[in-house]
């Protein structure tokens, strides 16, 4: 799996592929009680949440250059899964940090081959 240039472990789990939902609907009740109700297909904006808690760790280098990469304002990437689904993102940061990454066992002093579970959060965008 690669984030642009950024070599990511196979076994991050893409945890909200199912969440998505491809119509959005809107419901409104007239005066005389009926109901309108608008659809149209959503184009891009699905949340991809990759989560590597009990696998896909990643070393302290890797989590540098991905939090690198989240510093830039409006960066568009291309994130190639290994089942070779091809999406447009760019960082989700509507609820916080879009990369998050903890130690796997806590060390104070960490080199740049420590391990770290990783957490990323993309929305995806037109091509």
């Amino acid at each position: 799996m690669t984030l642009d240039d950024i070599e990511l472990p196979d076994d991050l789990l893409w945890v909200n592929e199912y969440q998505w939902q491809p119509v959005a609907q809107e419901t409104e009740r007239t005066l005389t009680g009926a109901l309108l109700v608008q659809e149209q297909a959503k184009l891009y904006g699905r949340e991809i949440e990759l989560l590597g808690e009990q696998s896909g760790w990643v070393t302290r280098t890797t989590v540098d250059a991905l939090k690198t990469l989240e510093a830039e304002a409006g960066k568009v990437m291309t994130l190639t899964l290994p089942d070779t689904r091809i999406f447009q993102v760019i960082f989700d940061r509507s609820n916080g940090a879009a990369v998050e990454a903890q130690q796997v066992l806590p060390y104070a002093y960490p080199d740049n081959d420590y391990l770290y579970s990783l957490t990323v959060r993309l929305l995806t965008v037109a091509p």
